[in-house]
């Protein structure tokens, strides 16, 4: 990466060089310009060394006040393409008060029994999904597992874990970028209702997608965990 910018830093002030004619009328113009775009490509991509993810122009930030429009018409994309899986409550689409949009995928559509293989039937679902995250590509894509309490802590950990990879994995296939994609699973530490009926741990048993906008100056916030929304409204993050 270093070899890369320096590259491209040095190219730069070859060109620089040539539009230091003092005939040309433009030369100040010129030469602005271009020392503003080799300093935007060097701070651009700048590396997050704790995350190991690049930041800033590497994946693009949003602008603070055009991050609710971005999020808005990306939101709308994902409806209209995904219709017929809320219709089916296959999939639940939901703005957060962040702006992240959280896309819940119902586990009993998605998966088979005891299974991180991705059914068949669920592709392309996902295949719309990863179009449309690809084309929004400034955000950071959060795949979180979920699992009902049946069976051990440790034996859910490892299956949620497993399934979060395979939606990831597979989101990355189709063109979304590795550096965007955070996978995680969370067992069945956080379920969405009791475990004590059948119809409660079928909706514990999900994947949580979460698209966490890139903000300017914050782009180390797109990469935080997800917030952990309780009964209430109020929220945590880890």
């Amino acid at each position: 990466m270093k070899r890369a910018l320096g590259v491209f830093a040095v190219s730069g002030m070859i060109v620089l060089a040539g539009c230091t004619d003092p005939s040309d009328p433009n030369r100040k113009t010129k030469t602005g310009a271009l020392v503003g775009a080799v300093a935007g490509a060097v701070i651009g991509h700048q590396v997050d060394h704790k995350r190991g993810a690049y930041v800033g122009a590497a994946l693009g930030a949003l602008a603070g006040g055009g991050v609710g429009y971005y999020m808005d018409e990306q939101q709308r994309e994902l409806e209209e393409q995904l219709a017929r899986e809320q219709a089916e409550h296959e999939l639940e689409i939901q703005r957060m008060q962040d702006d992240s949009l959280k896309l819940t995928l119902d586990s009993e559509v998605s998966f088979d029994f005891d299974s991180a293989v991705i059914k068949h039937g669920f592709q392309e679902t996902l295949d719309k999904l990863a179009a449309i995250i690809r084309k929004y590509d400034k955000t950071v894509v959060h795949v979180v597992g979920h699992t009902d309490s049946v069976g051990s802590d440790e034996y859910n950990q490892r299956l949620s874990e497993r399934r979060a990879r395979a939606v990831g994995e597979y989101l990355m296939s189709h063109g979304v970028q590795a550096s965007r994609v955070q996978m995680e699973g969370r067992g069945e530490t956080q379920p969405r209702a009791s475990n004590a009926t059948e119809a409660g741990r079928q909706l514990n048993r999900r994947v949580e997608i979460y698209l966490q906008p890139v903000v300017e100056g914050q782009e180390n916030r797109a990469y935080e965990r997800p917030a952990v929304h309780a009964p209430g409204g109020s929220s945590r993050y880890y």
